[in-house]
């Protein structure tokens, strides 16, 4: 059977619409999740409250995006990308609009929960629009463009929210506008969002592949779907290929946030004495490094070592190092150049953290990869809040006061322990050999899938 090629260009032109607002939407989910680093001491004197109320605060994110992972992937494919995207980026719209208006701490807690919620769903959808949407070949670079555009949120989270802030004259007005934006966004997700090419009678991507090819399209025969209780006990049961590279992970994601989300920027104003707009800037670099690192680890992984766990271990020996000279040079280094390269460094090797998807989704079949993965990614974030959250007490003062470099070092010491016991889980880790990792795999319609990493 032919195909229609003015609607096979329409599908080849229109899915860049697809992306690029759900790509905005992203943009936002890394731009909350870092904010709380570079309004923390505004939040304390607006509403009197000290450390361990921000730790609460900045754990808040965590603990919502954490408990959205798995209903994440259920609501992607039963609602669709379009419904669970637009009616969750405004619940995260509603967040940011409450923290825009808090006259109160309490309110400010439930807005950051609501963000956290709202943004919890917009990854694995847009990870299904790649998957639909593109070609097998061009998933992997999609995912890193996708990953850049997020990181460019954090980037923006640092600096130029300081800059806005300080423009607007209060930091809240920066949360009342991203909220009214996010309205807008979600309105245009729900107009201009397709979930599939079928869904404007266009041919599916399978299909336009195949007449590239030169091949007649076959439509596939679906794999038989595991119920999700089964999938969980594949996945939690899958003892050394899962449970230490989710240890690792939940330490290395935890710590990444402590630092970048969190205490950095309350450190360098306390102990450095430096002025937002210099430490927004110079916290910058930590996006700016992961940037580069994610795609260039990729790379190493796939054509260059060609195994992840190398890649892994390499990437947090490194981590480690930065860690120890973070935390054993605190207050001895008041260079802001030294910071940018030890930011910049930070960034680009706990970037090193993308690979690890990989390594996990290799170890399962195509049929509960989505929820393999998806139960893989609680990890990191869990780590992210227990890890705020307990940093907040051991950070405690009074309103008002500030901390000493001595309290900062404990944080800093406590975070490169547990790097090293990291590392540890990290070499008892499984990976799946080279040549296996390349064997096919069983294929099925991507509709069958589970809502997120289908290639």
């Amino acid at each position: 059977m032919g195909i229609n090629l003015e609607k096979m260009e329409k599908v080849m032109k229109y899915r860049w619409v697809v992306f690029v607002i759900l790509a905005f939407a992203y943009f936002f989910v890394y731009f909350h999740r870092v904010s709380t680093a570079v309004v923390a001491s505004d939040i304390m004197s607006t509403f009197g409250v000290g450390a361990a109320s921000v730790g609460l605060l900045g754990s808040a994110y965590f603990y919502a995006y954490t408990a959205m992972q798995l209903p994440s992937g259920i609501l992607s494919d039963s609602w669709g990308v379009k419904k669970t995207a637009a009616v969750f980026t405004l619940v995260a719209a509603a967040g940011a609009i409450l923290s825009g208006v808090a006259n109160s701490f309490t309110m400010i807690l439930i807005g950051r929960l609501l963000i956290g919620v709202g943004v919890a769903m917009v990854y694995i959808p847009v990870m299904k629009v790649l998957a639909i949407w593109f070609k097998k070949n061009e998933f992997a670079s999609m995912s890193g463009v996708l990953l850049a555009i997020g990181n460019i949120g954090a980037l923006s989270a640092a600096g130029p929210l300081a800059f806005l802030a300080v423009m607007l004259g209060d930091w809240q007005r920066v949360f009342l506008l991203l909220g009214v934006f996010s309205v807008l966004l979600a309105v245009a997700i729900f107009m201009l969002v397709k979930d599939k090419p079928e869904d404007m009678g266009c041919p599916s991507i399978p299909e336009i592949e195949a007449y590239e090819r030169g091949e007649a399209y076959v439509p596939p025969n679906a794999v038989a779907k595991i119920p999700m209780g089964d999938a969980l006990k594949q996945t939690f049961g899958a003892g050394m290929k899962f449970w230490p590279l989710a240890i690792w992970f939940f330490f290395m994601y935890g710590s990444l946030m402590v630092y970048q989300g969190l205490w950095a920027g309350p450190f360098f104003r306390d102990v450095l004495g430096w002025e937002k707009t210099t430490y927004a800037s110079v916290l910058s670099f930590v996006a700016i490094g992961m940037i580069f690192g994610c795609p260039i680890a990729g790379y190493l992984s796939d054509k260059v070592l060609k195994s992840r766990k190398k890649v892994l271990l390499a990437g947090t020996a490194v981590y480690i190092v930065l860690w120890a000279v973070i935390w054993s040079q605190a207050g001895n280094i008041t260079s802001t150049t030294a910071y940018t390269m030890i930011h910049f460094l930070f960034g680009f090797f706990g970037g090193f953290f993308i690979v690890s998807y990989a390594q996990v989704k290799e170890w399962f079949p195509a049929s509960i990869v989505g929820t393999a993965v998806g139960a893989y990614n609680i990890f990191p974030f869990l780590g992210g809040a227990i890890f705020m959250t307990l940093t907040g007490k051991m950070m405690a003062v009074s309103a008002g006061a500030t901390a000493t470099v001595g309290q900062y070092k404990s944080v800093w010491l406590l975070m490169l322990v547990c790097m090293i016991f990291a590392f540890v889980a990290l070499l008892a880790s499984k990976e799946l050999g080279a040549e296996k990792a390349a064997a096919p795999v069983e294929v099925a319609d991507k509709s069958d899938f589970p809502a997120s990493f289908k290639q």
